[in-house]
């Protein structure tokens, strides 16, 4: 297998430091720009700024490599993601950090897809499976490590923005040289709303409620914590063991969900969100450890939900429609994600930091009232119908790229 794995190595290694720097550049922003003084609106625009251009790079990445190759726009995006944090070090205001938030969402996007379809072409179905499970323990490894490098930092320096664009370009090496073979043209992503609602009106739904959630969260965590005077050290452990709880709940949740009605999974984890939000909303805790534990239950909860989903959708889609499907849903959760930074970041500048929780208490609440409302109106689809349930580390990284490397490991 290790064998087999270093021709590999190098574009996993390219993987690995675009995810170092991606997890650097979304936790020192907040940080710094909290330190700056902007208001919790502006920070929320941030978040909204990166899935904005994470959604775009998703649909015309495919474009741009269809004219000048894999390589080129590799390099390009890479190299545009470091100038895009180095400018943000030196213009620190908000009205130039949402466009450059942007700019870094879009090649991040277009970046991880081309190291995906390399991927993609490279694999065959023996040992599909074990590099699909490498990279994405590589996907989580890199993006908490870049936000536990943080630890101890002191964010008003400009020595963190430097080091994402380091990372950036580290990740351009690797790639760049390799003597593999360039790939495939991408997958392009064809959003068609309305034939999905048809297959499954509860996904639609609940993806866009997930990603106005897990959006908020993970734009404005940091903000929050910061506001309610955590250390800077609690504050990336804030922000860190939901996702490590995300990842690690999926194994569970997969089981079940491939032995019960997937919708009564789905309830299940949004009520248990729900409580931790009121945990947050009512009790308020104030010490670091209080809110690090309540923190990871919620994070086992929310990043669980969006495989679900996925996973639902595909017992009713038709034979054969994995990715278009799943690359369908990937764009709704990416419209969430855009509105749920703006909606909790005005809700925190005018309520104060305990609105980021009643954003999410909401956004979980409709999923509850309206995976019930559908378990009364449809069956749920029998066992020997269900799709393969697939582990997903942190939907926010996930690219339609990564839904035909699922699709092929399923397949295979």
């Amino acid at each position: 297998m290790t064998t087999r794995l270093i021709p590999l190595s190098a574009l996993l290694l390219g993987s690995l430091f675009l995810l170092i720097a991606g997890g650097i550049n979304g936790l020192i922003l907040p940080l710094r720009g909290s330190d700056e003084g902007f208001s919790a609106f502006s920070l929320g625009l941030l978040g909204t700024g990166w899935a904005a251009g994470y959604v775009l790079g998703c649909l015309y990445t495919p474009l741009l490599v269809s004219r000048v190759g894999h390589i080129r726009v590799f390099g390009t995006l890479a190299a545009t993601a470091a100038i895009a944090i180095l400018l943000s070090a030196m213009v620190p205001s908000p009205w130039s950090w949402i466009p450059l938030r942007a700019v870094s969402g879009f090649c991040f996007a277009g970046a991880a897809m081309i190291v995906e379809s390399w991927l993609n072409e490279e694999v065959d179905s023996s040992i599909r499976g074990r590099v699909f499970g490498t990279y994405t323990m590589i996907n989580l490894v890199g993006t908490t490590g870049g936000q536990l490098v943080l630890i101890g930092a002191d964010v008003s320096t400009s020595w963190f923005f430097m080091l994402a664009a380091i990372f950036y370009c580290l990740a351009l090496i690797p790639t760049t040289i390799s003597s593999n073979r360039a790939p495939s043209p991408l997958f392009e992503v064809k959003l068609n709303i309305p034939q999905l609602w048809r297959n499954s009106p509860v996904a639609v739904f609940a993806v866009l409620m997930i990603g106005i959630s897990n959006g908020s969260f993970g734009a404005l965590a940091p903000v929050y914590a910061n506001n309610i005077d955590l250390d800077l050290t609690t504050i990336v452990l804030f922000c860190s063991a939901p996702i490590l709880a995300g990842a690690m709940s999926q194994i569970p949740v997969g089981r079940a969900s491939d032995r019960f009605d997937r919708r009564k999974v789905l309830v299940f984890l949004a009520l248990v969100a729900m409580a931790a939000d009121g945990v947050f909303v009512f009790l308020q805790p104030e010490s670091g450890t209080a809110n690090i534990l309540i923190g990871s239950v919620l994070g086992a909860a929310i990043f669980a939900m969006y495989p679900i989903v996925v996973a639902h959708a595909n017992d009713h889609a038709d034979p054969g429609q994995f990715i278009q499907t799943s690359g369908g849903l990937l764009m709704i959760f990416g419209i969430g994600s855009i509105a749920g930074p703006f909606i909790a970041g005005l809700a925190l500048t005018l309520f104060g930091p305990m609105a980021l929780f009643s954003t999410l208490l909401a956004a979980h609440l409709f999923i509850v009232l309206f995976a019930m409302l559908r378990m009364w109106r449809r069956e749920q689809v029998g066992s020997e119908d269900k799709a393969s349930f697939q582990n997903i580390p942190f939907a926010r990284n996930t690219t339609p790229e990564t839904e035909v490397l699922a699709d092929r490991e399923n397949q295979a």
